[in-house]
């Protein structure tokens, strides 16, 4: 089972949860037999506590690294900053630099708040949206992170029902009296968002969505949510964390020629280091000044320095290109072994965000499957792929030789009737519900 899991047994006793992150824990991928943690990594190479390498056709830092594992321009970035110095009284003149940077890329924009995270970040948001509008409810659509804001949306009025709106997404914790503030709606339902504006007119402080994550919008949906949400006098809030700098270099939102009112950034601006930013418009950005939002890391010197580098490495060789590219190689070629060997798949996903599922009655037995065949061939792969510019033709060409290997494996095990048997540790955990 090798180091990583030996220290993943000892870090389940002393970190709740095993690790810092749900996505992140083995259990997602591999039960028992996911190596856990790494000792180096460079470009989409990584390697064990063993010192076994394994290309990473999977997640990239939970697409965080987006131009890949310790990037040279990066880096060099990062290491000029620590070596000015990361952290003293005064601030640091890179956040002026990015703030600008990010204006001009969203002219629609006029001011910047920082972070270090996207969940943290979605919580400033709403916090300057409430501060804003002098209002509390939220209305959204995505997956927002862990605040209390978020989960909230969980409660129940059945407390034995918490929990089964967003399954994976538990709310223990949440005070029960922020009940009925945050009231979900799903991607492309119009209808649906129409009847909430309706139901809780002059109530709402903010309409939050993610652009774009799975499939693209419906006809009119932005449009419409847009349009809405400024006759309800609602912050309209874009949450550009999973989405931002992957289709073009800033929101997916300006391919859609959608306005919003403040837009939130974090993973991929910064290619792996911590980094959020949240841009908006004066009038309801300058409510931050009325609200106490505040932290001492929010002001380090690396994240935005980080971010400066990476933002124009993305200008610079047009990576949005480049990860779609990928991505669409990468579907294809899902569609095309899984055919050949006649197993039921479904690809979704846009392109630098791919994913598919198994159309069969046991999808984790074979999503961990899947995984095991993978690994044992080298590769650190999900039934999910996030494109990296790391990725090159040749890390596509060899993983989908082993997709067809595997697909070939999987498609035997199905005829058995048995795929289970062929499983060499438990099943892997599902994840939680989004709702786009």
């Amino acid at each position: 089972m090798g180091k990583s899991q030996e220290l993943y047994k000892k870090a389940k006793k002393l970190i709740p949860g095993g690790t810092q992150l749900f996505s992140k824990r083995p259990e997602m991928f591999l039960p028992e037999n996911w190596p856990a943690y790494y000792s180096k990594a460079k470009g989409c190479e990584i390697w064990d506590l063993d010192g076994k390498r394994y290309i990473d056709m999977s997640y990239m830092g939970i697409g965080a690294c987006i131009i890949g594992y310790t990037d040279p321009d990066i880096d060099k970035a990062v290491k000029r900053a620590v070596s000015c110095g990361n952290m003293t009284t005064l601030n640091v003149p890179e956040e002026v630099e990015l703030a600008e940077l990010l204006i001009k890329l969203h002219p629609w924009a006029d001011m910047v708040r920082y972070a270090r995270c996207g969940g943290e970040a979605m919580a400033i948001a709403v916090r300057i949206a409430r501060a804003a509008t002098g209002k509390d409810l939220i209305l959204f659509c995505g997956y927002h992170g862990w605040s209390d804001w978020y989960l909230a949306s969980n409660l129940a009025d059945d407390k034995s029902l918490d929990g089964h709106l967003l399954s994976g997404l538990e709310p223990k914790g949440v005070p029960r009296a922020l009940k009925g503030t945050a009231i979900p709606f799903n991607y492309n339902d119009t209808q649906t968002f129409l009847s909430l504006i309706n139901k809780y007119k002059g109530k709402i402080a903010a309409v939050i969505i993610e652009p774009i994550r799975n499939k693209y919008p419906s006809s009119g949906f932005l449009e419409v949510v847009r349009n809405e949400s400024r006759k309800a006098k609602a912050v309209l809030i874009m949450d550009e964390v999973s989405s931002g700098w992957r289709l073009c270099v800033g929101g997916a939102h300006k391919l859609f020629n959608i306005e919003p009112d403040i837009a939130v950034f974090a993973k991929a601006i910064s290619n792996g280091f911590p980094m959020a930013a949240i841009i908006g418009r004066k009038k309801i950005m300058q409510n931050a000044q009325d609200s106490f939002i505040s932290s001492t890391y929010w002001t380090d010197r690396i994240g935005p320095a980080a971010a400066l580098a990476a933002i124009k490495k993305m200008k610079l060789n047009n990576i949005p290109e480049h990860l779609n590219l990928m991505g669409m190689k990468i579907q294809n070629g899902w569609k095309i072994s899984a055919e050949r060997h006649s197993v039921d798949i479904k690809v979704d996903g846009i392109y630098p965000l791919s994913h598919f599922s198994f159309n069969y009655k046991e999808p984790l037995v074979l999503k961990t499957l899947f995984t095991q065949y993978m690994l044992q061939k080298g590769f650190l792969a999900t039934n999910a792929y996030y494109a990296s510019y790391a990725h090159k033709e040749k890390h596509i060409e060899v993983y989908l030789e082993a997709v067809e290997s595997v697909f070939a494996s999987i498609s035997k095990a199905l005829k058995k009737n048995r795929p289970e048997l062929y499983l060499k540790g438990p099943v892997c955990h599902s994840g939680f519900k989004r709702l786009t």
